[in-house]
């Protein structure tokens, strides 16, 4: 199963708790207006919006949902000097060595009495805060990984060459104030230091964290998003990913009916809420699709990277599957709700038995056949 987790980060009352609150539907982390009121990370499951998935059920006729979901951790808020120590720094860093990309919270609001750590508001700066510490505490990982000469003289491993000149690599480009995830590695290079486990390699999501005001106003919003991010170099192809949003708000929706929810987001020109838009983009930046499966027991989503081939995918269900694959019927998701279920579908010719090479899409319905 893919790693679907986000580690929620930014300055100290940004939002970040604010948001995590409102990702949860529940308070759970306590959102107090003071710096490291978060001490442990909070970790949230949370389900990935799939509309398909009620469609699915009501054919198949079954009362389970069972959706994809994405873990979230709120980590406390990140100060300059973090990668040295400051303000309990190193303890939340090292919470996010584990996840797979990183939501940076950024904040854009104005409000006298929220306290700013740096006692004004400024997003550039906060971001380039942050992503200096990240920066500092990979070159301290990096620092740590063996010469040249130890790589020659062990001779264990063609692995290790690799490894090494990634490791110069990105020493040499991180020095620079740079990302690691900027740089363009070889296949070998890259694949070589995955467990450096480097912050700065993971992709990020630039969340802002707007007034209602600025939220009402998308042109302005986003023009002000665009020259913010036009002076942060943010990936190989220089393109961001970026959400704005406003968390309090964010909140106050989730107590609302579906219709009420629609009528306070059209109020601001939205069609669903941030929440659902940081889901879904989380699951989009990550490389990640949903198959679907819907039989009488329940209808579910099952999380694969784009590009992965039945068997692999039928592994995610049970490991036994993949080493046991078959065969796969697949049917697309618009035929199997148009037609209306397995049994049509089959006799309409809208079925279609797939081998080992076949590679899943988002939104095939499928049922995997294996062997004993």
């Amino acid at each position: 199963m893919p790693n679907l987790s986000i580690g929620i980060v930014g300055l100290p009352n940004v939002g970040k708790s604010t948001l995590f609150n409102a990702l949860l539907k529940k308070t759970v982390a306590d959102a107090a207006n003071y710096p490291f009121c978060t001490i442990e990370p909070n970790v949230g499951v949370v389900e990935v919006p799939d509309a398909r998935l009620p469609a699915l059920a009501k054919i198949v006729n079954t009362q389970k949902i069972v959706p994809a979901v994405v873990e979230f951790y709120d980590i406390a808020g990140l100060v300059k000097g973090a990668s040295t120590g400051e303000g309990l720094g190193n303890k939340f860093l090292s919470h996010i060595r584990e996840v797979a990309a990183i939501a940076h919270v950024v904040r854009l609001f104005e409000d006298g009495d929220i306290i700013h750590v740096e006692n004004s508001v400024n997003a550039l700066r906060d971001i380039q805060t942050i992503d200096t510490e990240l920066i500092l505490t990979d070159l301290v990982t990096l620092e740590k990984q063996p010469s040249s000469a130890k790589v020659t003289a062990s001779k264990k491993d063609p692995k290790d060459e690799f490894r090494f000149n990634a490791v110069v690599k990105l020493k040499n480009h991180l020095n620079a104030g740079n990302p690691a995830r900027s740089l363009r590695l070889t296949d070998d290079e890259a694949e070589a230091a995955l467990d450096l486990h480097l912050l700065t390699m993971k992709p990020v999501i630039y969340l802002f964290n707007v007034s209602e005001e600025q939220l009402a106003d998308h042109d302005s919003l986003n023009n002000v998003i665009k020259e913010i991010m036009n002076k942060i170099q943010t990936t190989d192809n220089g393109q961001p990913t970026t959400i704005f949003l406003n968390a309090k708000l964010e909140n106050e929706v989730l107590a609302l009916d579906e219709d009420d929810q629609k009528e306070y987001l059209d109020q601001f020109g939205l069609k669903e809420t941030g929440l659902n838009r940081l889901i879904k983009t989380a699951y989009e930046t990550l490389g990640l699709i949903s198959f679907l499966t819907a039989g009488e027991i329940e209808a579910r989503a099952w999380t694969i990277k784009k590009g992965t081939l039945a068997p692999q995918a039928a592994g995610t269900i049970h490991t036994d599957f993949e080493k046991k694959f078959i065969k796969a019927d697949i049917t697309k998701f618009e035929d199997f709700i148009n037609i209306g279920g397995w049994i049509k579908a089959r006799e309409q010719g809208k079925v279609h038995i797939v081998g080992k090479d076949y590679e899943i899409q988002d939104g095939d319905v499928v049922e995997f056949k294996i062997g004993s």
